[in-house]
């Protein structure tokens, strides 16, 4: 995944401690490719409200946990997890 290939560079360029409105204020605007579409850098960190990175490490997790469900397949979907607990799941099937 391509995520955050427009903005490695940028960001392990920037000065640290940075926080989130910094960060957003310099490069929000810059697009990130997901599987299922795209949104902004700034999209993706505005989610996580006011928040201060020690590093560009800690910055660049903190927004791939903050993607949108636009950069996971299909959702609620895996062949190999049995169903969390109350959970069904998909009825088997033999191939």
């Amino acid at each position: 995944m391509r995520t955050l290939a427009a903005l490695n560079e940028r960001i392990d360029a920037h000065s640290y401690p940075a926080t989130s409105e910094e960060l957003i204020a310099a490069y929000g605007d810059v697009d990130l490719e997901l599987p299922n579409g795209d949104e902004t850098f700034g999209d993706a960190l505005g989610r996580l409200g006011d928040t201060t990175f020690e590093d560009a490490e800690d910055a660049r997790l903190a927004a791939y946990s903050a993607v949108s469900k636009d950069a996971i397949g299909r959702p609620n979907y895996s062949d190999r997890d049995a169903p969390s607990i109350g959970e069904t799941g998909p009825e088997p099937v033999s191939f």
